[in-house]
């Protein structure tokens, strides 16, 4: 597939798979049309990057399929001034999407391997506004915290309570919850230093975040 098939591809990702699914946000949208998916993906699946399923990324992991990401974005309404926090690089390719939304991003990844070829990714698109971090997000990210948005790209039983103590207050956090074949797309809000609010968005399934099932239960 040439560059003008992969522009199209990129068109109707937009047309037939966002807005239909009710992505009507104009930010969301010129945001994923201006990021090259196919740049991110592995190179056997290059030409259907702009397919509506997760692309298998090696080591048990994928990128999300475009419609949860476009979902996940709208939901988190990403200012210009958000510093943000993505737990699961993966790709790259949402932290790349985020990047033109917020001021900063923070991503990180618990796999090297995949830390390493993101970072890679992201320095030939000439983004400069993601820091990559290799570690377990689960165990909290106090050194680089707070944020005004958080996104998590795999399940958890429950929102680890360190993770939402990285939140500022307004914050949001977008979270796939529960266990299979009950999960639930999440957003949480932080009122105050010590009370969060959970709104349910849409019934879905995702592969759980590594060291996602571990952590104790946190009721809202």
């Amino acid at each position: 597939m040439n560059d003008l098939n992969l522009e199209n591809a990129r068109n109707n990702m937009i047309k037939q798979q966002l807005r239909p699914s009710e992505i009507i946000d104009d930010r969301v949208l010129n945001a994923m049309q201006s990021v090259p998916r196919e740049n991110f993906a592995p190179e056997a699946y290059r030409q259907i990057a702009y397919a509506d399923f997760e692309i298998p990324l090696g080591s048990g992991q994928s990128m999300l399929s475009p419609r949860i990401e476009g979902r996940l974005l709208q939901a988190l309404d990403i200012q210009p001034d958000d510093d943000a926090l993505v737990i699961g690089t993966g790709s790259g390719y949402l932290s790349a999407v985020i990047s033109t939304l917020a001021n900063r991003v923070t991503s990180v990844e618990v796999d090297s391997e995949l830390a390493e070829r993101a970072q890679q990714r992201l320095k030939q698109q000439g983004i400069e506004n993601v820091s990559i971090v290799v570690g377990d997000a689960t165990r909290g990210l106090d050194d680089y915290a707070p944020y005004d948005v958080i996104a998590l790209t795999g399940s958890v039983t429950e929102v680890p309570r360190l993770i939402l103590e990285n939140m500022r207050v307004s914050g949001r956090l977008f979270a796939v919850t529960g266990t299979p074949p009950a999960m639930q797309a999440v957003l949480v809000t932080r009122k105050n230093a010590n009370e969060w609010e959970s709104k349910d968005l849409f019934d879905t399934e995702l592969a759980p975040l590594e060291n996602g099932t571990q952590s104790a239960p946190f009721s809202f």
